[in-house]
């Protein structure tokens, strides 16, 4: 149980980095994905074919593959990449195809008589996309991305292959010096078990300030009964 603890501790030097890069990865992740979704969805010229290019290239292919072709190609073209911001602009770019996805579902989930009562109020494309659509579109989003956040911390443990000492790479290090590989992982599953948790957690508060007042009302009702 001692060594276990020990273990803990060592791999928490690790959660901060961790944290860091979800952290960022993920904000990033949000705002590709606000911009690629409402693209595709407004079927603006031009734009949605580089956006569709962006979301099959990112979607086809290996995060890992991407990260080691920010990290180790990039400076072949003269342009050197840190290890942090390779980890957040590959994890950010990759999430983000995904991400877009789910705003443009959305948007496009949207009744239809709301856009017809948009245009009867004599509203533009970009007064009915900030006004109408992406408010209503704002709710639907929140427990997907819950989701998509969950996978992108996941997908962190991937960057330990470019040298970011995450929990990953401490796990990896413990495990070269002391060959406790059984409770080391299992430490390691616990610490990302508990990150999610929060990560859930945080989801759910946002979901719950993010729904109309009288759906909440509602919800609040029902726990009740």
């Amino acid at each position: 149980m001692e060594d276990m603890l020990g273990y803990l501790r060592y791999l928490a030097v690790g959660m901060k980095a961790t944290a860091t890069v979800g952290s960022i990865s993920f904000i990033s992740a949000v705002l590709i994905a606000l911009v690629v979704g409402i693209v595709r969805a407004q079927q603006i010229p031009v734009l949605k074919s580089v956006a569709f290019v962006y979301v099959e290239i990112f979607r086809g292919t290996s995060l890992l593959v991407q990260l080691f072709w920010l990290y180790y190609t990039l400076p072949l073209f003269g342009i050197t990449v840190a290890p942090l911001t390779a980890a957040c602009l590959g994890l950010a770019l990759n999430s983000g195809a995904y991400g877009s996805e789910i705003v443009r579902g959305a948007l496009l989930a949207v009744p239809k008589d709301q856009l017809e009562a948009a245009t009867a109020l004599n509203l533009n494309a970009a007064q009915t996309l900030w006004k109408i659509t992406l408010p209503q579109a704002a709710v639907e989003m929140v427990p997907p991305f819950g989701n998509l956040a969950i996978l992108v911390l996941k997908d962190t443990a991937l960057v330990s292959m470019i040298s970011i000492a995450d929990v990953a790479f401490k796990a990896q290090e413990l495990r070269t010096f002391t060959y406790d590989s059984a409770r080391i992982y299992t430490v390691t599953l616990l610490v990302y078990f508990g990150m999610a948790l929060i990560v859930m957690a945080i989801g759910r508060i946002a979901e719950h300030y993010l729904r109309p007042p009288y759906l909440r009302r509602r919800t609040i009702l029902l726990g009740r009964a």
